[in-house]
Protein backbone atom coordinates (compact mmCIF):
# COMPACT_ATOMS: atom_id res chain seq x y z
CA UNK A 1 0.00 0.00 0.00
CA UNK A 2 1.24 3.36 -1.05
CA UNK A 3 2.19 6.48 1.63
CA UNK A 4 1.64 10.10 0.69
CA UNK A 5 5.07 11.17 2.72
CA UNK A 6 4.46 15.05 4.05
CA UNK A 7 7.59 17.72 3.66
CA UNK A 8 7.44 20.63 6.43
CA UNK A 9 8.17 24.17 5.46
CA UNK A 10 11.61 24.62 5.07
CA UNK A 11 11.93 20.73 4.53
CA UNK A 12 12.99 17.88 2.66
CA UNK A 13 12.19 14.22 2.19
CA UNK A 14 12.64 11.42 -0.79
CA UNK A 15 10.48 8.71 -1.43
CA UNK A 16 10.57 5.43 -4.05
CA UNK A 17 7.47 4.53 -6.18
CA UNK A 18 4.95 3.81 -4.93
CA UNK A 19 4.84 6.62 -2.35
CA UNK A 20 4.22 9.79 -3.40
CA UNK A 21 5.05 12.98 -1.67
CA UNK A 22 3.46 16.29 -0.20
CA UNK A 23 3.85 19.51 1.59
CA UNK A 24 0.69 22.16 1.93
CA UNK A 25 1.12 25.88 2.10
CA UNK A 26 3.36 27.18 -0.74
CA UNK A 27 2.92 30.87 -0.77
CA UNK A 28 5.96 32.69 -1.73
CA UNK A 29 7.97 29.50 -0.75
CA UNK A 30 8.58 26.88 -3.76
CA UNK A 31 8.34 23.60 -3.81
CA UNK A 32 10.91 21.53 -5.73
CA UNK A 33 10.14 17.66 -6.91
CA UNK A 34 12.77 16.08 -8.27
CA UNK A 35 13.00 13.00 -10.19
CA UNK A 36 15.63 9.92 -11.98
CA UNK A 37 13.50 9.35 -14.84
CA UNK A 38 15.17 6.00 -14.92
CA UNK A 39 15.04 4.40 -11.83
CA UNK A 40 11.97 6.85 -10.34
CA UNK A 41 13.47 7.73 -7.08
CA UNK A 42 11.77 11.36 -6.30
CA UNK A 43 12.33 14.19 -3.41
CA UNK A 44 10.32 17.20 -2.81
CA UNK A 45 11.81 20.26 -0.90
CA UNK A 46 10.00 23.33 0.75
CA UNK A 47 12.29 26.25 -0.38
CA UNK A 48 11.53 29.59 1.84
CA UNK A 49 14.27 31.71 1.38
CA UNK A 50 16.45 32.27 -1.75
CA UNK A 51 20.24 32.52 -0.20
CA UNK A 52 21.64 30.39 3.00
CA UNK A 53 24.93 33.14 3.12
CA UNK A 54 22.58 35.73 3.95
CA UNK A 55 21.89 34.46 7.02
CA UNK A 56 24.51 33.34 9.92
CA UNK A 57 24.87 30.39 11.99
CA UNK A 58 21.51 28.46 10.03
CA UNK A 59 21.72 25.01 10.51
CA UNK A 60 18.54 24.58 8.12
CA UNK A 61 19.95 24.08 5.30
CA UNK A 62 16.42 22.61 3.24
CA UNK A 63 15.25 25.98 3.89
CA UNK A 64 16.97 28.02 1.42
CA UNK A 65 17.44 27.04 -2.37
CA UNK A 66 21.14 27.24 -2.65
CA UNK A 67 21.84 24.58 -0.16
CA UNK A 68 18.51 22.22 -0.15
CA UNK A 69 18.57 21.37 -3.37
CA UNK A 70 22.13 20.22 -3.18
CA UNK A 71 21.13 18.35 -0.02
CA UNK A 72 18.28 17.12 -1.85
CA UNK A 73 20.44 15.63 -4.84
CA UNK A 74 22.48 14.25 -2.56
CA UNK A 75 19.60 12.12 -0.09
CA UNK A 76 18.00 11.28 -3.57
CA UNK A 77 21.22 9.78 -4.76
CA UNK A 78 21.73 8.14 -1.57
CA UNK A 79 18.87 5.90 -2.40
CA UNK A 80 20.26 5.47 -6.20
CA UNK A 81 19.51 8.27 -8.24
CA UNK A 82 21.51 9.01 -10.98
CA UNK A 83 22.38 13.09 -11.05
CA UNK A 84 22.34 12.86 -15.11
CA UNK A 85 19.33 11.41 -15.00
CA UNK A 86 16.96 13.95 -12.71
CA UNK A 87 14.56 16.57 -13.92
CA UNK A 88 12.61 19.02 -11.84
CA UNK A 89 9.09 20.74 -11.63
CA UNK A 90 8.60 23.76 -9.33
CA UNK A 91 5.66 25.27 -8.16
CA UNK A 92 4.96 28.34 -5.67
CA UNK A 93 6.82 31.18 -5.76
CA UNK A 94 3.73 33.51 -5.21
CA UNK A 95 3.72 36.99 -4.21
CA UNK A 96 1.32 36.69 -0.92
CA UNK A 97 1.20 40.66 -0.12
CA UNK A 98 0.56 43.61 -2.31
CA UNK A 99 3.63 45.36 -2.49
CA UNK A 100 4.55 48.68 -3.79
CA UNK A 101 6.79 48.93 -6.75
CA UNK A 102 9.60 49.94 -4.83
CA UNK A 103 9.11 47.10 -2.84
CA UNK A 104 8.57 44.91 -5.69
CA UNK A 105 12.51 44.10 -5.70
CA UNK A 106 12.03 42.60 -2.28
CA UNK A 107 9.39 39.99 -3.66
CA UNK A 108 10.24 36.82 -2.02
CA UNK A 109 8.25 34.48 -4.03
CA UNK A 110 10.00 36.08 -7.78
CA UNK A 111 13.44 35.83 -5.66
CA UNK A 112 12.94 31.90 -4.95
CA UNK A 113 11.85 30.46 -8.08
CA UNK A 114 14.99 32.82 -9.53
CA UNK A 115 16.89 31.04 -6.74
CA UNK A 116 15.56 27.65 -8.24
CA UNK A 117 15.83 27.78 -11.20
CA UNK A 118 19.55 29.09 -11.27
CA UNK A 119 20.45 26.00 -8.93
CA UNK A 120 19.35 23.83 -11.22
CA UNK A 121 20.81 24.77 -14.09
CA UNK A 122 24.10 25.07 -12.17
CA UNK A 123 23.60 21.09 -11.27
CA UNK A 124 22.13 20.62 -14.73
CA UNK A 125 18.85 19.96 -13.96
CA UNK A 126 16.42 20.65 -16.73
CA UNK A 127 12.80 22.10 -15.59
CA UNK A 128 10.30 20.15 -17.15
CA UNK A 129 7.42 22.00 -15.81
CA UNK A 130 6.17 24.82 -13.85
CA UNK A 131 3.05 26.40 -12.06
CA UNK A 132 4.55 29.84 -10.47
CA UNK A 133 4.06 32.90 -9.37
CA UNK A 134 0.76 34.82 -9.02
CA UNK A 135 -0.64 35.56 -6.37
CA UNK A 136 -2.62 32.94 -4.20
CA UNK A 137 -0.73 29.66 -2.36
CA UNK A 138 -0.33 26.04 -3.27
CA UNK A 139 -0.70 22.73 -1.75
CA UNK A 140 1.33 20.34 -4.16
CA UNK A 141 1.94 16.36 -4.39
CA UNK A 142 4.54 14.95 -6.10
CA UNK A 143 4.63 11.00 -7.93
CA UNK A 144 7.99 10.06 -8.55
CA UNK A 145 6.31 6.99 -9.87
CA UNK A 146 4.48 9.06 -12.74
CA UNK A 147 6.39 11.95 -12.77
CA UNK A 148 2.86 13.87 -12.14
CA UNK A 149 3.25 17.13 -9.77
CA UNK A 150 -0.56 18.07 -8.44
CA UNK A 151 -1.18 21.25 -7.69
CA UNK A 152 -4.41 22.26 -5.66
CA UNK A 153 -5.20 26.00 -4.95
CA UNK A 154 -8.01 27.30 -3.23
CA UNK A 155 -10.99 28.97 -5.77
CA UNK A 156 -8.91 26.94 -8.59
CA UNK A 157 -9.37 24.14 -10.88
CA UNK A 158 -6.87 21.30 -9.66
CA UNK A 159 -3.82 21.01 -12.56
CA UNK A 160 -1.18 18.37 -13.02
CA UNK A 161 2.18 19.12 -14.48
Amino acid sequence: MSEIIKVGMADLKTCIPPNGITTLGLGSCVGVALRDKNNKVGGLAHVMLPDSSVISNNTNIAKFADTGIVELVRQMEALGANKRNLVAKIAGGATMFAVSSRAASMNVGERNVEAVKKKLKELGIPILAEDTGLNFGRTVIFYPETGDYVIKAVGKPEKTI
